[in-house]
């Protein structure tokens, strides 16, 4: 778990970077709302089709060698946000780089969290679950922030040459520490459309659908342009640092509260209250930004939806765990990040345009919505699944 988070928290630098600094570059390189929305969304739509691939790999193969794999490739993607910066057509660039980015990160997470699946116990699946989610979470933050205070200090160019860096130390890092933990070879089929459409497969994503689509595909990519409109700034940085340090606070957040969801449903016995609990902050959040846009409220809001987002992280993959065979685990993680990934793809393609149309309220007032759905999907696929909508996680049984 150890290695997974180090070489994972590196690489996620690249993954955080572009967020602050994309939405406000797009006027001074020609790029609309729309084809920004596009670019942001650009790598998780190419996880739709790279998700359960990566799972059947991972089952197939291993975890180590697409894992290494998936590093070096988000490490190459981040270098392509240099030359994007200085080409001639640099949405092009930038949209060839997030497709690259989308490639090497369903490896990743197909591999990193059916590792955790080999090596944690039951009792401790939940907490195991939330430090890997958190470490791996915690490098998103440092991007943001790198993106946008060094871009504002030092220029565009040099907070991606130094996001490249770092995720290609990440790729050593795993290359040299992370074991081999996950094989079986007898399946022999890779298809980008072979993934777990079971009851909790289907459920689990669900949630995850919902819960990215208002965190990373609506709150993310709108807070640049949020700060910009209601002149909010920290520490006297422009609306990209400014960005930056919010979504770091929101992801920090995030990082701790994975860290305690997990335990939570390790120590209750069902995972399912834990994650109805962090599903209700999260929608406290997003009601926040509707009724106030000052400094103090969205300080307030950004905590909440991260704890929110956080708090439902381990939890959630830890029931996808207890729900799902040893043997099907990788499919199961690529039938999630195909949800997870849906939800933070569309979320900038329809919010943006949305925002630029009726404004930042009714977009945020939706997004409430969205994880309150998510928690209605939960409860009744997990009650179809076990019997129970509060089923006991030490008498689920995944065979």
């Amino acid at each position: 778990m150890l290695a997974v988070v180090a070489s994972t928290f590196f690489v996620g630098f690249g993954g955080g970077v572009v967020f602050p600094i994309l939405p406000n570059l797009g006027a001074i390189l020609g790029i609309t709302p729309f084809v920004v929305g596009i670019i942001l969304s650009a790598n998780r739509f190419t996880r739709l089709f790279m998700n359960a691939p990566a799972g059947v790999l991972t089952d197939r193969f291993g975890t180590r060698k697409p894992f290494v794999a998936g590093l070096t490739i988000e490490g190459l993607a981040t270098l392509g946000y240099v030359v994007a910066v200085h080409a001639a057509a640099p949405a092009a660039w930038f949209l060839f780089s997030r497709i690259l980015w989308g490639v090497g990160s369903a490896l990743v997470f197909a591999t990193a969290y059916t590792i955790v699946a080999d090596i944690a116990d039951r009792e401790a699946r939940g907490t195991s679950m939330g430090l890997v989610r958190g470490g791996i979470t915690l490098g998103f933050p440092s991007g943001l922030v790198l993106g946008g205070v060094v871009s504002e200090l030092y220029g565009i160019s040099e907070a991606f040459i130094l996001a490249a860096g770092f995720a290609l130390f990440a790729s050593l890092v795993a290359f040299f520490t992370v074991p081999e933990t996950h094989v079986d070879e007898e399946d022999e089929t890779v298809s980008p459309f072979d993934i777990e459409l079971t009851v909790p497969a289907v459920t689990v994503g669900l949630v995850n659908f919902g819960l990215y689509f208002a965190y990373i595909g609506a709150l993310f990519a709108s807070l640049v342009l949020f700060l910009e409109a209601y002149d909010i700034a920290v520490l006297g940085f422009g609306p990209q640092g400014s960005s930056g340090v919010f979504m770091a606070i929101t992801v920090l957040s995030a990082s701790v509260f994975m860290i305690i969801g997990g335990v939570l449903s390790d120590r209750f016995d069902s995972r399912v209250p834990t994650l109805l609990a962090f599903i209700g902050i999260s929608f406290v959040g997003f009601l926040i930004l509707t009724v106030s846009a000052d400094f103090y409220a969205l300080t307030i809001a950004c905590l909440l939806i991260g704890a929110g987002q956080g708090g439902t992280s381990g939890p959630l993959i830890a029931l996808l765990a207890d729900l799902t065979p040893d043997d099907r685990m990788g499919r199961a993680m690529g039938t999630n990040n195909v949800f997870g990934d849906l939800g933070g793809g569309f979320g900038p393609v329809l919010t943006l345009p949305a925002i630029d149309a009726i404004g930042f309220a009714p977009v945020y007032a939706a997004c409430a919505v969205v994880p309150v759905l998510a928690g209605i999907a939960l409860v009744a696929g997990v009650r179809r699944e076990t019997g129970s909508a509060l089923p006991n996680t030490d008498l689920v049984n995944a065979d």
